[in-house]
């Protein structure tokens, strides 16, 4: 350069970029780029010049530090021009790659340079051809991406795990194997699920198993991954890695969280009917109040115009009655229920019937019929069997149908069964039990108490039959 030139201060930028997985790729580590930018600068007499190397950054964004102190050079008008290997390596976006060269390198006069393309736009043409070439920089970044999720939908196909990070707590992941392996944090899942399913909180839980925080607690609860299942875009698929849950108690705990994301206020372990409480005259809620020293009466939510939301009518008949009473009536007729079960009474009161093995087997005869219905069609040419086959089809269709929603409930049959194992304990048990444990186990046993002054019905999650009348 010669003593007239303006840029005659300024220097050239040679920009440098590998991805970590481009380091070993022949042509672009960065000794072999750095050779090929120095041998262009001396072929064009430029011999003030500086490096400019981000080792390691992927080319999707500007995040770089080197390509910001660039930036910044470039603005601060100390560069005369930039110089790259290949396009792809200044940016794989195109709208940073037209970003930098019309909204950095332009309006502060500085020349950018593409060996490998051959382009420089100090020339429209260059300028054109550039615009050009960074959108097939952003198509092949795009392919790449869509190669990427392929390959792992195919990966989580075969049962084998993502990879990568955000492994679940409880397993560790075999690069080898390509699979989760249960570690020691297994058994506290174990602990976790059952805590939750006792009724503590995820708060509570976290504090008893010594976790760092309940957000894990809540991150362990309802993934399908303990199942020994691998989750991929929405959708499940047998994994290879082993199962550390039962499928009962996932399902037992799903459902608790199911009944937990109902909106209910803050109540107190010891207000043991909380919730599963009416009023028999307008169908409202009723609640514990506190009743001078004596103790809590439970009101109608219909005589408090603070809860306007929770008024069915303001003209209630109901009057309040003490808690503790009411409370006394169903645990005698629990405990009542209990004897009756362990004397022998009850044992044909409840029968667990699997409706997902009925409706199974019932799928499995139609499915037959249906295959012996195609073959005598084939072999004749009777077309009334047409009829006959469209309707079982229909009727195959139904049973599925009704099989899928039966897989949602799968669990109620164990679930009513662990519950009536509860009832028949529930007199010998009670006296250790925590306020928070007997809560639950009211709960797990009886759906809703209704009260109609002196009238107490109670009804239960194990009988199919009407709820029990009892006097206060």
């Amino acid at each position: 350069m010669n003593s007239n030139n303006p840029n005659e201060e300024k220097i050239c930028a040679l920009y440098i970029r590998v991805s970590t997985d481009a380091q070993a790729e022949e042509g672009y580590s960065i000794p072999a780029q750095t050779e090929k930018l120095e041998a262009y600068c001396a072929v064009k007499g430029w011999k003030r010049f500086d490096l400019y190397v981000d080792g390691g950054y992927s080319g999707s964004n500007l995040n770089r530090p080197e390509i910001q102190r660039l930036i910044a050079d470039a603005q601060a008008g100390r560069l005369a021009n930039v110089v790259v290997y290949k396009l792809d390596r200044l940016s794989r976006s195109q709208k940073d790659t037209l970003y930098l060269i019309e909204d950095v390198f332009l309006p502060n006069e500085v020349g950018f340079v593409s060996i490998n393309e051959n382009f420089d736009t100090t020339t429209p043409f260059g300028r054109a051809m550039i615009g050009i070439l960074s959108v097939f920089a952003q198509l092949e970044r795009e392919n790449i991406y869509l190669r990427t999720r392929m390959g792992m939908l195919e990966r989580v196909k075969q049962g084998l795990w993502r990879g990568g990070g955000n492994v679940p707590f409880g397993y560790d992941y075999d690069q080898q194997q390509g699979i989760l392996v249960p570690n020691q944090d297994a058994e506290t899942v174990h602990k976790i699920y059952d805590l939750y399913i006792q009724g503590y909180s995820t708060s509570k839980i976290a504090g008893i198993l010594g976790l760092p925080h309940e957000r894990l607690v809540s991150n362990v609860l309802g993934r399908r991954c303990y199942l020994g299942l691998v989750t991929y875009k929405g959708q499940e698929y047998p994994g290879c890695h082993e199962a550390i849950l039962s499928e009962e108690t996932y399902e037992l705990a799903v459902r608790k969280m199911r009944e937990r994301s109902v909106a209910h206020a803050p109540v107190k372990a010891s207000h043991l009917l909380t919730g599963i409480i009416y009023c028999g005259c307008c169908g409202g809620r009723l609640r514990y109040q506190k009743w001078g020293k004596a103790g809590f009466k439970l009101v109608c939510y219909s005589h408090d115009p603070a809860k306007a939301h929770m008024v069915r009518d303001p003209d209630c008949a109901y009057e309040p009655v003490w808690s503790h009473q009411i409370e006394s009536i169903v645990l005698g007729d629990l405990f009542n229920i209990s004897a009756d079960m362990r004397s022998g009474k009850e044992a044909d009161a409840f029968t667990v019937i699997d409706p997902v093995a009925e409706l199974k087997n019932r799928i499995r005869q139609t499915e037959n019929k249906l295959e012996r219905l195609y073959t005598l069609y084939a072999e004749g040419t009777d077309d009334t069997l047409l009829k006959v086959i469209e309707d079982t089809k229909q009727a195959l269709a139904s049973l599925r149908a009704q099989y899928e929603q039966e897989k949602e409930d799968q669990a109620s049959a164990r679930r009513l069964a662990l519950i009536w194992d509860q009832v028949a304990g529930i007199a010998e048990t009670w006296p250790y039990l925590t306020d928070l444990q007997k809560q639950t186990m009211i709960r797990d046993c009886v759906s809703r108490i209704v009260i109609t002054n002196e009238r107490v019905q109670i009804f239960y999650t194990f009988k199919e039959s009407g709820g029990q009348q009892k006097s206060a």
